[in-house]
């Protein structure tokens, strides 16, 4: 607050400043004597252009840092502060800025003023070089265990941003650093406050009475000095886990003190946190330890799980969602936070409620059990004063909630929907949706609910969210079809949304047609041709086509083709276009089955990666014209699959960006989408070229996914020269073995190449000790069960660093193999013992260069290397099950046997094996058999060695006196590959 009434005056407030003007106000600097009051003002009306975006030239910035730094001849101690600020921001801009170093050295001085100290180091850290660096070691080695919190503060942070310009020089002052940590106690803040007038008034005091000033204020009591000493202490261990484990352990003794609620957890030394920031850090920190050191997971959960009742609410929140994000826990082990959490929903701060009902609302998506014992806190927070947590308490009651409240929760949710943000109202609808699927037989309540509110007026992804909630109800809900399709021809005779017509219309010609009366849906549609926009009518044209080629009823298509003929008159190009080819479609019945009948599509990721290789190869084009062939084929269910991980992985990284746990340890529901992206497109592609050796990942399409994993391999094996003349890649197995533990040494898993005359075995293989560096690491693999493969190269991953994968790889020659399809089809299963042999070597875990050339040979026992019928089987769908069924009925190789299968007693688990052993892709979601059923057909189908087509029916029945029974049907387009699916099974 302005001490001073003319302190208000206009001169003082930085508005509608000219740069021109500022800069001839400059010459004040040079003026003699110096007048601090006038200077203050200027040098604000500076910063305040600078913070503006106003751009200085190199001369114009030069002149005027010069011309600061001759005040540094007036003592006062606002002036000096602000010419500290005016430094660091010209100091980017400016020429010779270095020549400043001595005027800021001198007020680095220990027997200087406390203000000046602190802001002298930060402004010298930002203009000095990194060669000067050592210069001035000294001195920050000496402000960083200054006993004024202040001064070390300054210290810390500036050696922070120092660090990754200069990591060897700074990871020296680890001592210093450690000191600065366990201080028990600290000085003031060192501030102005209480050193002299105001910021824009008189000037402050000098000499004794400062002086006296600054030790009064340097006995009050900080703590933040812990906080920004563990972040540069962690930076400097950051890649020596051993250390970073000893740092957090260090500050996480149980036995050395505190309590519960309230309790610091101090060293052996009884060094304590006392900074609740710090504390959070402490946390983060021991979530990566436990992300590289599964043997302490229990031991750091205990520490966790005690955190979250502590006193502070930031300290136990942090530690709640760190336990919230950990893998495979039990109801069980959430039951701690849990209670922390429910008296965060008692709190009187709306901040803390907020916080509490937000981290409950995401475990409930995974752990609506454990969540439930809430629900009576949750209730009241409906009514909660603050909108938001409201949102979220009834958006985590649908979570968690059971059939019978639905209807009590949806009636809440109404009474208060106009009274939130748009924002809220999505989460809402999304809570929505996931209820209406959880319950099925509350449809009813729900599609009224959704209806109502797209009669109200609300945004376009309000409007969105309740479409897409009403498209998923009718997919998987087949009793609410026709209602939800009758409220949306409801919602779009008033839609101002174009997107959001044109996706109705398209489901409406997609379900539609299959209803027991599709007429009704057809004057909804008409009239769009007749009232919307050309975007509209295009896809009203489209529906309509699909109509006419659907129904089969022949007075209503004759009635469609008569208003397709009407829009052959329509205005626009694109409407007129399409009437003329739906028409000739509707007069071919061919034609039909391939552009409407035919759900199928391409896999666009694919298709993209495929084309770019084709435009990437000059000799491509010589070679002949693109074969579109070659992209695999999707289903429809895999297409709406496959978008809506698209869709996801958007949020969901910008959700992992600002989590900071890493990725490995969240649980399977905080990041459903971001280990599927590690296995999509480029994203396969890791450090060094290789490729990400992680199996599809759950929710992720099988077909798609295997397909461009084995493209991103084919595209790293090309570049190995002992595999130049192998041909094309055929198959790539879809999954990796696991070759050993997580937990051990050294961590390695298998995939097998499958080429025309050759197999290659690649081992990615990942160091996980810090202080070893592995050299010429390969794989030796005997496999005297084996026939018809005959080793012939193999090579080794030069160097092995800790955590960084690389694969050595094992070539194998197909001894039987003549030139012939036949022989390059015959299968060749079997065992193959693998041990991993090596050249080990100390070195410094932090740069991890090896100590001395001198090391020893050692070897390392692998588990079996197993080759199996699902190595040569890459997953894919073929088309309709049963055209490719009817295609092959001529081939002459089809078998057909039946099976008992006493070892399993219910057909889910006897068909989860044969998937596994087959490696086959189930079509139609065909894997999974629906509850209390006593009969399933399941269709599989692959392209054997990348070229066979493929296609197995399996039947399975289920009765007391016999059993689980199987009959295979196996159709081919060879009779070698149809015998060898039999024997597998047999």
């Amino acid at each position: 607050m302005s001490m001073y009434k003319k302190d208000t005056d206009d001169a003082g407030i930085p508005a509608l400043l000219d740069k021109s003007t500022v800069l001839q106000e400059a010459r004040t600097f040079n003026a003699t004597p110096i007048m601090p009051r006038k200077c203050r003002i200027l040098l604000a009306k500076i910063i305040y252009l600078l913070y503006q975006g106003e751009t200085l030239g190199t001369l114009e910035a030069t002149e005027l840092f010069f011309s600061i730094t001759k005040l540094f001849q007036n003592k006062d101690m606002s002036l000096r502060q602000m010419v500290y600020l005016a430094i660091k921001e010209l100091s980017t801009i400016s020429e010779d800025v270095i020549m400043v170093t001595s005027s800021l050295m001198r007020d680095m001085q220990p027997k200087s003023e406390v203000v000046y100290r602190g802001n002298a180091i930060r402004a010298l850290c930002k203009i000095t070089d990194v060669a000067m660096l050592p210069g001035i070691e000294r001195f920050l080695k000496a402000a960083i265990v200054e006993r004024n919190a202040a001064i070390s503060s300054a210290a810390l942070m500036s050696s922070y941003h120092l660090f990754w310009q200069a990591k060897d020089l700074i990871r020296r002052w680890g001592n210093e650093v450690q000191e600065a940590l366990n201080t028990k106690t600290g000085g003031g803040g060192g501030g102005i406050s209480g050193l002299g007038g105001s910021f824009f008034g008189g000037s402050s005091g000098s000499g004794s009475n400062s002086q006296a000033a600054a030790d009064a204020a340097a006995a009050a009591h900080s703590t933040m000095v812990q906080y920004h000493a563990l972040g540069l202490l962690f930076a400097i261990r950051q890649h020596d886990r051993m250390a970073v484990a000893k740092l957090v352990q260090g500050f996480s003794a149980v036995g050395s003190g505190g309590g519960s609620r309230g309790g610091f957890f101090g060293s052996s030394s009884g060094v304590t946190l006392r900074n609740n920031m710090a504390h959070c850090l402490l946390i983060r920190y021991a979530c990566r330890v436990m992300e590289n050191d599964v043997t302490v997971d229990r031991q750091l959960y205990t520490l966790l799980e005690e955190w979250s009742r502590h006193r502070s609410d930031m300290v136990c929140l942090e530690a709640i969602r760190a336990i919230c994000n950990l893998r495979n826990l039990s109801d069980k082990d959430l039951a701690s936070p849990i209670a922390s959490l429910q008296l965060f929903l008692t709190s009187s701060k709306a901040t803390v409620r907020f916080a509490g009902i937000r981290t409950l609302n995401t475990l409930a998506a995974t752990h609506p059990a454990a969540v439930a014992v809430c629900n009576v806190d949750m209730e009241n927070l409906i009514t909660d004063g603050n909108r938001s947590v409201a949102t979220f308490a009834i958006t985590t009651l649908l979570k968690t909630g059971n059939e019978a409240s639905v209807d009590r929760l949806v009636k809440q949710i109404t009474s208060f929907l106009s009274d939130i943000s748009s924002e809220f109202k999505v989460i809402v609808m999304e809570a929505i949706r996931a209820l209406a699927l959880k319950f099925p037989a509350k449809h009813v309540t729900m599609l009224t609910f959704l209806s109502n509110v797209l009669r109200d007026e609300g945004s376009y992804e309000c409007k969105k969210a309740v479409v897409d909630a009403m498209l998923d109800m009718v997919k998987e809900i087949p009793e609410c079809k026709e209602e939800a399709l009758a409220h949306l021809c409801e919602f779009i005779e008033d839609c101002e949304f174009n997107k959001l017509s044109v996706r109705i219309l398209h489901l409406l010609g997609e379900e539609g047609p299959t209803t027991p009366t599709p007429s009704i849906y057809i004057r909804h549609i008409y009239n769009r041709v007749i009232l919307e926009k050309s975007v509209v009518r295009a896809a009203a044209v489209n529906a309509l086509t699909k109509f006419a080629v659907k129904v089969t009823d022949p007075a209503l298509q004759s009635s469609l083709r008569i208003l397709l003929r009407r829009c052959l008159e329509d205005r626009d190009d694109e409407v007129r276009d399409r009437a003329t080819w739906a028409l000739a479609v509707c007069d071919s019945t061919p034609a039909a089955d391939k552009y409407v009948r035919d759900t199928s599509s391409y896999d666009w990721e694919a298709l993209e990666l495929k084309l770019y290789q084709y435009c990437s190869d000059p000799s491509a084009a010589q070679q002949g014209e693109f074969d579109l062939g070659a992209v695999p084929q999707v289903s429809k269910a895999q297409a709406d699959a496959l978008r809506s991980q698209h869709a996801g992985r958007a949020i969901t990284a910008e959700l992992d960006a600002a989590s900071s746990l890493p990725a490995s340890r969240r649980g399977p529901g905080a990041s459903p989408a971001s280990a599927a992206a590690a296995t999509a497109g480029s994203d396969t592609v890791g450090r060094a070229g290789q490729v990400d050796s992680n199996g599809p990942a759950p929710g992720e399409d099988s077909a798609a996914a295997a397909f461009r994993r084995q493209e991103q391999f084919a595209s790293v094996l090309k570049t190995v020269p002992e595999f130049a003349d192998f041909g094309p890649l055929l198959v790539s197995s879809a999954r990796p073995s696991e070759l050993t533990e997580a937990e051990t040494e050294y961590v390695v898993r298998c995939t097998k190449h499958i080429f025309r005359a050759h197999v290659v075995f690649q081992f990615d293989c990942t160091n996980t000790i810090p202080d070893q560096l592995l050299e010429n690491a390969l794989v030796v693999m005997g496999g005297e069960d084996v026939e018809g493969l005959e080793e012939v190269t193999t090579v080794p991953a030069p160097r092995l660093a800790c955590d960084s994968p690389q694969p050595t790889y094992v070539a194998f020659r197909k001894t039987q193999f003549d030139g012939s399809d036949e022989s390059a089809l015959e299968p060749l299963v079997g065992n193959f013992t693998a041990t991993l042999k090596f050249m080990v070597k100390d070195c410094d875990p932090t740069t991890g260069e090896p100590d001395s050339d001198d090391g020893f040979e050692d070897e390392y026992q692998l588990e079996d290397v197993e080759l199996t019928l699902a190595d040569w089987m890459q997953p894919a769908y073929l088309g309709e099950p049963a055209k490719v069924w009817a295609e092959l009925e001529g081939s002459g190789a089809e078998r057909v046997e039946t099976f008992a299968l006493s070892a399993f007693d219910n057909l889910q688990d006897a068909l989860d094996s044969v998937t596994e052993i087959m490696g086959m892709y189930p079509n139609d979601q065909s894997h999974r058999v629906p509850p209390k059923k006593v009969s399933h057909t399941a269709v599989l189908t692959a392209l054997y060695s990348g070229q066979v087509r493929t296609i197995l029916r399996v039947r399975l029945t289920i009765a007391p006196q016999t059993g689980v029974m199987m009959e295979l049907a196996v159709r081919s387009q060879s009779e070698i590959v149809s015998e060898a699916v039999m024997e597998v099974v047999a």
